[in-house]
Order: C-alpha cells, then structure tokens, then sequence
C-alpha cells in the first residue's frame, strides 16, 4: 500500500510522467524483492541504512552501472522523503547511504561551422527536406529537447515577435527566442506544409500526411543529417541541445541565461557546459603556444 500511494503523489501531485512512475515503481519492487528475500519479516518501515547499502553493493557486484544504482537510491531517497513528510516513518534509512561516484562523460557537440555548413545548404522544395531542417535549425538554435519540439502547436509558436512557448518537463513552460534566420526557415516550412496539408493540423512539426512526429522519426532524421557534416559517434537531438549550450556560453552568454533558456531546474546542471567550452579553450591553447 505504501508503494501505491508514493506512486500516486508522484502521478497526481508531482505530476511525473508515466514512464518515470513505472521506474520508480520498478525500483521500489526489486528493492522489497532483495529484502524481503533476506528477511521475511521487514517490510519499507523497518529496514534500515545497512539494508540499503547492502541492495547497493548487490546491484554493483551484480554489474550495474553506477549510474544505474545511483538512479535506484534516488528512487529510495524520494519515498523516504514521502513516507517522512506522512510521518509513517520517523527516520529515513536512505539519507546516509552515499551515492557511488560516476564519472560525467563531457557532453558531445557539433562546432559551429559544421552546423552552419549543414544549414547553409539549400534543402530544395520538397516538403520533407524543408521540414527537416527547420527541424535541426530550431534544436540548434532554441536549445528544446526532442519531446517538447514534438508537443509544439500553431499557437505556441510566434513568428511576428520572433519567440516560441514550450512546455518542458513536469509541464512547466518557459519563451524562447529566436532569431531573424530560424523565422525565415520556420515561414517556409510553413509554406510547404500548407502545400502538403491544407487541412488543419495537430501539431507545428508533422509528416506528410499531417500527423503529429514521433521520437523515432525525429531521432533518424537528425542523424541522417548530422551524418553528412559530422563523424561524432552520437548524432541525436540531444547532441544539438549540447551543441546550442555550448554555442551560448562560448559567446560570452551568462550560465543564468543558459540555465533559464535549457528550462534545467539546477544551475549545477548547466555548469557541465563550461567544461566543455574549457576543453576546447585547452585545444585552441595546446595548438597555438609553442610551450604548451
């Protein structure tokens, strides 16, 4: 019962998404499974710090990635906190349970003029070329994630004032504007939509047939693009919004702005960025002093 309730809050009060509450969910079970299979008689109530950390060790001697089992104690640290703030518990187990260290691989990026060769080209006047690279040109230069270009409509979208309304995670919204060039791309993708599909249609970006794009068409064909210009191993739509943060700050953007523009909760997220704009600041460097 308790698990139930705790996905509950997290469905109608948190206002997680459904893929996030079966994880949690998930979690939550293979923990009970590995305690209950220790001791049959304790229950979330009664396990405590030493239970956990023992699931820790579990889970890394059985080969999960640190991510992974970080992931998982956050998923404990969430229900303690819940079943703390209830007063069903009087002491969370999970809040002196470190977490293993993980390395944070530097995100991947697209240089500047391999993204302006890309958009520079001319994409001819078949509605699916056109689409596309207004798709890639609003990644590159709005910095959204894959899911909120997707769930774009008419309406959120302002080319008289140059700025477009997306609603990010937990259905929190954020204006971002945009510049003189993506409108140019976005008006004539416009055009050939409403050559294709004159009826009126469910979303701002659609297929021919005018229905909404889904993840995977969107994934393939920013790397069929990328692939021209590019020989990164990653080539996704994430790879455009790392390319966009890293673009901002190495002109001189505030991390603030950033932060605000990427709609991150935690300005601790963003600053990953800088390590990036640090790398290539390191190569420019190397490659010009002759005492490096």
């Amino acid at each position: 019962m308790l698990k139930e309730s705790f996905l509950r809050y997290l469905r109608y009060e948190k206002n997680y998404s459904e893929k996030t509450i079966v994880a949690y969910g998930t979690d939550l079970s293979m923990f009970e499974a590995y305690f209950k299979a220790a001791d049959e008689t304790l229950d979330f109530t009664t396990v405590d710090t030493d239970v956990i950390r023992g699931w820790m060790l579990s889970l890394m001697d059985e080969g999960n990635a640190s991510s992974s089992v970080n992931r998982k104690l956050s998923s404990l640290r969430s229900f303690y906190r819940y079943l703390l703030r209830e007063k069903v518990v009087s002491v969370d187990p999970a809040s002196k349970v470190r977490a293993p260290k993980k390395k944070k691989p530097l995100p991947v990026f697209v240089k500047d003029a391999d993204m302006n060769r890309l958009l520079d080209e001319d994409p001819g006047d078949g509605f699916e070329s056109v689409r596309d690279k207004a798709v890639i040109a609003t990644f590159y230069e709005t910095g959204i994630r894959r899911a909120e270009l997707i769930g774009l409509k008419d309406g959120d979208v302002d080319l008289s004032v140059c700025q477009m309304k997306v609603t990010g995670k937990r259905n929190k919204q954020r204006i971002i504007p945009f510049g003189d060039d993506l409108k140019e791309m976005l008006q004539a993708y416009l055009s050939a939509r409403n050559r294709c599909c004159p009826k009126e249609c469910e979303a701002f970006f659609v297929r021919k047939d005018g229905k909404q794009m889904y993840p995977g068409l969107v994934y393939l064909l920013v790397k069929q693009n990328l692939s021209r210009v590019v020989t990164l191993k990653k080539k996704s739509p994430h790879v455009l919004r790392h390319s966009f943060a890293t673009t901002m700050l190495n002109h001189q953007a505030g991390l603030e702005s950033v932060k605000e523009l990427l709609g991150h909760e935690s300005l601790a997220t963003t600053e990953i960025y800088t390590h990036t704009t640090f790398e290539e600041l390191k190569k420019v460097y190397e490659q010009a002093h002759p005492r490096a």
